[in-house]
């Protein structure tokens, strides 16, 4: 699965710039002795003039460095500049307001902001600032306060401004999440955004990236599902999980051991049940999938099955690519799929 395409076929992405060969091929041009991302806006070479190559380490051996416009030796979204200077400012004041104009007083164009954070993230950085201040709306709500408390901290003026934006994100208001409910949901960091936790005192229900599009629907899914509401809390079970993703990205344990609950079809549990049996630093196919669990012809239902999976990482859909090793989708984002697999590879050797 990792063997390059024919140099014609990478060529020819290389001029399209296709982003679905991130972190899967890379283009050396002998002439300039500089290797770069098949999405690179620089000058393309001659054909005769590239060699490519599967990872950045193996460019640098063969004496090629990196270049300066597409940065390849870190994920995607590291390499744009104005993205790295916004998610750095995030960081530094995530309950800050943030606006157009101030990003136009940055000397930043907002459409130019927002066609970067989309082409990486799938949202506007406006959109992404506004989940991180829920994020501490959603933590002073788990430990009790009271309403106006959680808004405050979640940087809202109004009580109905934090309210319409909480059933946005995370599809009820919060007075609904308030109530007691079998199933208990929290966020929890890690360093590729925050995720929502659900779990009871038995197993993990979900897990998804809180900027995913289609959280909300996922959400009322899964109260319809199980017959009641989702609250906000944690249990034990949130705990681990907590516990064992931050093993996995400090490079300790690529194995999550935490039970879960899946709540699909018989097909589709079939489908996440082998996902969890492919190893940390490996990648299948969908073809492959599909032969693993014995229906070999079922290639598109299982694409479907994967593209359902509510519990990342833990189950990891992100290890499905496509057939010419092409990245594919990610409903986590292409860029999560990239570093994803990236930070596996150090597993696997």
């Amino acid at each position: 699965m990792l063997d390059l395409p024919e140099p014609e076929t990478l060529y020819a992405a290389l001029l399209a710039r296709d982003p679905a060969y991130e972190g899967r091929a890379y283009v050396a041009v002998t002439t300039t002795g500089i290797f770069c991302r098949l999405t690179c806006p620089a000058r393309k070479p001659r054909p005769e003039n590239c060699q490519w190559f599967a990872h950045p380490a193996d460019a640098q051996a063969a004496g090629f460095r990196p270049c300066r416009r597409c940065f390849p030796t870190g994920p995607t979204a590291e390499g744009d500049k104005i993205v790295s200077r916004l998610m750095a400012l995030l960081r530094e004041d995530p309950s800050r307001r943030w606006s157009e104009s101030d990003l136009t007083e940055m000397g930043l164009d907002p459409s130019t902001v927002r066609r970067a954070f989309r082409r990486h993230f799938g949202q506007s950085f406006l959109q992404m600032a506004r989940a991180t201040r829920l994020r501490g709306g959603m933590r002073t709500l788990t430990e009790g306060a009271m309403m106006i408390d959680a808004q405050l901290d979640a940087g809202f003026d109004s009580a109905s401004g934090f309210r319409n934006a909480f059933a946005r994100l995370f599809g009820h208001p919060p007075h609904v999440w308030r109530r007691a409910a079998d199933l208990r949901a929290d966020w929890i960091d890690t360093p590729l955004g925050g995720m929502i936790a659900i779990a009871d005192d038995e197993a993990l229900h979900l897990l998804e990236f809180i900027d995913r599009k289609a959280l909300p629907e996922g959400l009322r899914k899964l109260s319809g599902m199980v017959g009641g509401r989702i609250g906000l809390g944690r249990s034990h079970v949130t705990d681990r999980v907590e516990a064992e993703l931050n093993a996995y990205f400090d490079g300790r344990n690529p194995r999550f051991s935490v039970p879960v609950h899946m709540h699909g079809t018989e097909f589709q549990r079939r489908v996440w049940k082998q996902l969890r049996e492919i190893p940390a630093g490996e990648t299948r196919s969908y073809a492959q999938l599909a032969g693993e669990i014995g229906q070999p012809t079922a290639t598109r239902a299982v694409a479907r099955a994967n593209a359902t999976n509510r519990i990342a990482l833990v189950v990891p859909c992100h290890r499905v690519i496509g057939a010419d090793g092409s990245l594919t989708g990610y409903a986590g984002g292409l860029w999560r799929k990239e570093k994803l697999i990236e930070t596996e590879r150090a597993y696997a050797h």
